[in-house]
């Protein structure tokens, strides 16, 4: 059954080949350029071509140039999952991907131009930067709201005029201090002019919170809640694109806020 994938992964498995068909992507090469380019022997290079070509994943036009074959072109758009899923293994030891859709499992290399951003401290002063560098919108979903992170998202909204549309489960916890601060601000009225817009979840397991360039991820422990000490940034636009994506699919099935099932603490 695996006999055919059998082959294409030993064929993957080197890194001068997997040089060769990341450098086809930007479009036919021959011989000699390859090798120029990326620094390796004519006879290495050509050795590598042929294994290629005898697996499928390039084939030679009448010019002499190699290109990828429709299998090589699809091929490749995979390895970015493996890539990130290598590079991470160790915090994925003890995270889950919690209980997203199969679809953005399957886009997670995505994420592979990821930073890891570890400690409470660290991670609530990425959030507080992300706020302060947004200019015209500020996405969030996450299980709950530490006072330092609404102070500054309020000041955000308030100086900079941003539109921010916020997520959060039922039972989240809202610091007593927050509330107060809501009222100075006469939230309200955001609320009524559209500047902000909130909506319900049963439950968070997987954070996520974007500006217009930046995103930042936040996956379960193995025990279950969202680890918000450990989380996962970039600027990459195709990070910030599955960012984006997550949020909204989670929006759409959102349901209206009610203020009487969240936790004040």
């Amino acid at each position: 059954m695996f006999d055919d994938s059998e082959e294409v992964f030993i064929e993957l498995a080197n890194a001068q080949r997997l040089d060769i068909i990341h450098k086809l992507r930007e479009g036919g090469k021959n011989l000699s350029l390859l090798s120029k380019e990326l620094k390796y022997t004519m006879q290495e290079v050509h050795r590598n071509l042929n294994r290629l070509t005898n697996a499928g994943l390039i084939e030679k036009n009448s010019d002499g140039t190699f290109v990828l074959t429709t299998f090589g072109n699809t091929i490749i758009t995979q390895i970015p999952s493996i890539s990130f899923l290598s590079r991470n293994k160790s915090y994925f030891s003890d995270h889950t991907f919690g209980d997203i859709p199969m679809k953005f499992v399957q886009r997670i290399g995505a994420l592979n131009s990821c930073t890891l951003i570890q400690g409470l401290v660290a991670v609530i002063e990425k959030i507080k930067d992300l706020y302060i560098h947004s200019n015209e919108y500020v996405y969030g979903m996450i299980p709950q709201v530490p006072l330092d992170i609404m102070e500054t998202i309020l000041s955000v909204i308030q100086n900079q005029k941003i539109k921010f549309n916020y997520i959060l489960p039922k039972q989240a916890l809202i610091p007593k201090r927050g509330r107060e601060m809501l009222k100075e601000v006469k939230y309200i009225d955001l609320l009524k002019t559209g500047t902000v817009e909130r909506k319900m979840i049963d439950v968070v397991k997987v954070g996520v919170i974007l500006n217009e360039t930046t995103g930042l991820v936040m996956f379960p422990s193995t025990k279950g809640d969202t680890d918000m000490s450990n989380v996962l940034y970039s600027s990459d636009v195709l990070f910030h694109e599955w960012c984006q994506d997550f949020f909204r699919y989670n929006w759409n099935k959102s349901r209206s806020f009610d203020e009487e099932q969240l936790r004040v603490v």
